[in-house]
């Protein structure tokens, strides 16, 4: 894999890092642009991805620790070295959802717009930040005979990083298609809450660098099954409005 992008002096450029950052800088660009057309400034946009992307961090991070705390309490300078990845995306939905719909309050915008308008971006963004993975060599899968080589792991593994790229990709366009007739408001973002558990518990039995916890699941696939089911009582409730 190639963990490491290029040095520049003292400056180490990762290719973990700088595939979030171009996750980032597509994303907000598109968003931007979708949200012009909707009357809503570039500003806004701006900053309501700049805190939604801190949060999102910071969650990932802290559900990250709390799954390798044992690890991360023998070795608690590693909490801060990000780029060497370890952001667990749940975290990331949860808290990075919770400081953007915040400020969009704060703000006195509609909720369920933005995050109609923002839930094809997640699924993208998503899927480029799953190529730093597969470069960084994290999140890997299960040994498998034709696999590709991971140099890291010394085995030929399932590349579940490309799996989650290529099924955001598709849920990408699925939303965007779905955007031209949506049925009320904040249906794109439960369409994408339901997709993107479906992949990402389905994409789980085949990757190794997790603990089954229960009836042979992942933290994981229980965090996606509650967002699953969440999404389709909360579809099932606006419906029937």
């Amino acid at each position: 894999m190639l963990p490491i992008i290029c040095q520049i002096g003292p400056a180490t450029i990762y290719s973990y890092g700088l595939m979030l950052a171009m996750a980032v800088i597509v994303c907000t660009f598109l968003l931007t642009k979708d949200a012009k057309r909707e009357g809503i400034g570039q500003e806004f946009i701006l900053d309501l991805v700049f805190w939604t992307i801190l949060g999102g961090i910071l969650g990932a991070r802290i559900f990250f620790v709390i799954l390798n705390l044992s690890f991360f309490l023998e070795n608690p300078f590693q909490i801060f070295m990000i780029q060497n990845g370890g952001l667990a995306f749940q975290g990331g939905l949860i808290l990075g959802g919770i400081v953007g719909v915040g400020f969009v309050k704060k703000k006195k915008q509609s909720v369920t717009k933005l995050l109609d308008l923002s839930a094809p971006y997640l699924a993208l963004g998503h899927g480029i930040g799953r190529i730093g993975c597969f470069l960084n060599g994290c999140c890997y899968g299960r040994h498998l005979d034709w696999g590709i080589f991971f140099p890291v792991h010394g085995d030929h593994l399932h590349p579940t990083q490309l799996y989650a790229t290529i099924g955001l990709v598709v849920i990408y366009f699925v939303l965007k298609r779905a955007q031209k007739s949506s049925p009320y408001g904040g249906s794109i973002f439960i369409l994408y809450l339901i997709l993107a558990s479906v992949l990402r518990f389905s994409i789980e039995f085949f990757r190794a660098d997790h603990v089954e916890i229960f009836l042979g699941l992942s933290i994981f696939q229980l965090v996606c099954m509650v967002l699953f089911f969440g999404a389709l009582y909360v579809h099932s409730r606006f419906k029937s409005r």
